[in-house]
């Protein structure tokens, strides 16, 4: 994996340990994830400089809710973290 994935991936591993601490309440519990990562992730991480863009937010959580149904179907033996870096680095880089 590239260094801008693994950065990525970094932040997403935050991105889910910072929501599971605000959840704690529902030990992590929310049907709407996706929107809380993706708002997270383009105003208050390192995301947008890492892509060189600031995704739209609605497309990045379009983005995590499908990678999240592919990772779940195809139960890959890869962190979940390092699957949906590499495909978001892909995705924005071919802007």
């Amino acid at each position: 994996m590239d260094q801008t994935a693994t950065k990525v991936g970094e932040l997403l591993h935050e991105v889910a340990e910072t929501h599971h601490r605000v959840y704690r309440i529902t030990d992590g519990a929310d049907d709407d994830w996706a929107t809380w990562y993706s708002r997270w992730l383009t105003t208050l991480s390192e995301l947008p400089d890492l892509l060189g863009t600031r995704p739209v937010r609605s497309e990045l959580t379009y983005l995590l809710v499908r990678l999240d149904k592919e990772y779940t179907e195809q139960d890959p033996p890869e962190r979940w973290e390092d699957g949906y870096a590499r495909a978001l680095v892909d995705h924005f880089k071919a802007r």
